[in-house]
This record gives C-alpha cells, sequence and structure tokens, in this order.
C-alpha cells in the first residue's frame, strides 16, 4: 500500500472512531470531554442506581464504569455497577438524561440530579428547582409531552434546538 493512500486509511479510520462518541452525544446529555476510555461520561458522574431506592445521589468511581450506547457511566460500588449491567435502560433516566420540562418544550437542558423523580420506575431530571415545581403542578401531561416530543429532537444537537 503506497503511503499517502495509508495514510488517508488511517485518518479514516481514526475520524469514524473518534466520532461515534460525538455522534452518541447528541442524544445523552454528558458531560464535556472524554472519559479515559475515550467516551463521553454520562449524568456528569453520578452513579445512576444510586437515584433508586431513596438513596441520595451517589458520586460514581471511574473504577467502576461501564458502558452503554456509546456513554460511560461511573459507579459508587461493584455492586451498583452490575446492578446496572443487568438491566442499563432500567437505570438510565429519561431522555438521555436531558431536563424532562426541557423536552416537553422542545430544548435539551441539562439534567440536574438533585431535581429528579421516579415515576412508575422510571428516572426523570430536571434543570432547576423553579423547573421542577412547574413539573410537580401536571406530572402526568409534560411527561406526556416529553415523550411526544422526543422523538422529534432526540438526535438534534443541542445548538440546534
Amino acid at each position: 500500500m503506497k503511503p499517502t493512500l495509508r495514510l488517508a486509511s488511517l485518518a479514516s479510520v481514526a475520524f469514524i472512531s473518534l466520532s461515534a462518541p460525538l455522534l452518541a452525544a447528541d442524544e445523552y446529555n454528558v458531560s464535556n470531554g472524554l472519559t479515559l476510555t475515550g467516551k463521553p461520561l454520562g449524568m456528569h458522574g453520578i452513579d445512576p442506581v444510586s437515584m433508586f431506592g431513596g438513596q441520595q445521589p451517589a458520586s460514581g468511581d471511574a473504577a467502576y464504569t461501564s458502558t452503554y450506547d456509546g456513554i460511560d457511566y461511573y459507579f459508587s460500588t461493584a455492586d451498583a455497577q452490575h446492578k446496572f449491567d443487568s438491566d442499563p435502560a432500567g437505570f438510565l433516566p429519561q431522555f438521555g438524561g436531558f431536563c424532562a420540562f426541557g423536552v416537553a418544550v422542545g430544548k435539551k437542558l441539562d439534567g440536574d440530579v438533585r431535581y429528579a423523580d421516579i415515576v412508575d420506575g422510571k428516572l426523570y431530571l430536571f434543570v432547576n428547582a423553579a423547573i421542577f415545581e412547574k413539573y410537580l403542578e401536571d406530572k402526568e401531561r409534560v411527561i406526556k409531552d416529553a415523550y411526544a416530543k422526543w422523538p422529534e429532537i432526540q438526535s438534534v444537537p443541542v445548538q440546534d434546538l
């Protein structure tokens, strides 16, 4: 293989492997930058399993990392990591971790674990206390509207909404 062709092939492979996490980032609320594995970090490093069972949200540890759909998630314990690995979709927030109220109105706002609700076993995050209070006024409508709007905005980059 000629050196220029080899270089072009390597560049193509590098571009594809590095851009895959960026494509996933449009559908998930991820932290800026990449983890040591080269993937985006979900839930700002908070252990998603800790959100269930009435616990306070716990910071995850990179020693306990699982990857789901191209996104890395950190866990506070090996047990939490194993629970997640057995049912990732059951522990992840809805709408890629974006604020459910924001999704309902066609926006991708940062989901904050301090403002969270679990409805029918599903985790919903909200951007701040004021929006969370508005959500509490009519949970069913907000959730219904968010599910209706999500397919339309799911793959749209945040800056384009």
